[in-house]
């Protein structure tokens, strides 16, 4: 059975963690490399990273975004207290911040399927797993990655969960932002994901319940939701 390093980094930079990333994702692809040359009895145990941090207020902004989608210029992400990045992930534009579950599966997917469609499924579905355990029915939005809720009775959709993948050798970088406790107005800053509908908006866990959540309670359901949808042993290092 496959082994995944679960690391929390607290709160982090979003250059720490990337360079923290970067590094274990560097390391995962030498490894790789190092085992397809050698003998099968001098093989390396493959190993996987699942890292959960939280970011002070950043912005950033995936490979096939539009840098119009950011709404702050350097002097408005100074008074933010906002840092931005352009990163090497899919997608568009997006927030990070306190109250905000960002985790980081840096996983070999040739130890569990090779399917990018179905890695982003399941990036998902633990996150829907988790909702479903508050009594909030996840969905998924025809046309766009992340989780959203339920059509309120406008027809509008809130987004819950942002997710942005970046694959090299079959080992995965980024992940997914969760609005556990998030401050929303920070997401007043950007056009969210590149998505300007007027009936498309980003809401909490907090708000959708009306109070905030112990994040570490959430972070462990998190945990289970991968576990069990991966199928892995825990590895401590």
């Amino acid at each position: 059975m496959e082994k995944v390093i679960f690391n929390d980094l607290g709160l982090m930079t979003y250059q720490e963690a990337w360079d923290y990333q970067t590094k274990i994702h560097k390391e995962l692809v030498d490894r790789k490399r190092r085992n397809r040359d050698a003998e099968e009895s001098q093989e390396e145990e493959r190993e996987h990273y699942l890292l959960f941090c939280e970011h002070p207020h950043v912005y950033t902004l995936g490979k096939s975004g539009s840098l119009d989608h950011l709404l702050l210029d350097e002097k408005g992400l100074e008074e933010k207290e906002a840092t931005f990045f352009k990163i090497n992930r899919g997608g568009d534009i997006t927030y990070h911040g306190p109250g905000q579950i960002v985790g980081y599966p840096i996983f070999d997917l040739e130890g569990f399927f090779t399917d990018v469609h179905k890695y982003v499924r399941f990036l998902e579905e633990a996150v829907i797993r988790v909702l479903a355990e508050y009594g909030i029915k996840g969905v998924r939005e025809s046309g766009y990655t992340g989780v959203w809720l339920e059509p309120d009775e406008k027809g509008g959709l809130r987004k819950i969960c942002a997710i942005g993948v970046h694959l090299s050798r079959w080992v995965s970088m980024h992940g997914f932002a969760f609005n556990v406790n998030a401050d929303l107005d920070y997401f007043k800053n950007i056009v969210p994901c590149g998505i300007a509908e007027d009936n498309r908006v980003v809401t909490t866990l907090a708000k959708e319940l009306g109070y905030e959540l112990d994040l570490e309670e959430v972070k462990d359901k998190l945990k289970q939701a991968y576990k069990d949808l991966f199928v892995f042993e825990w590895k401590t290092q």
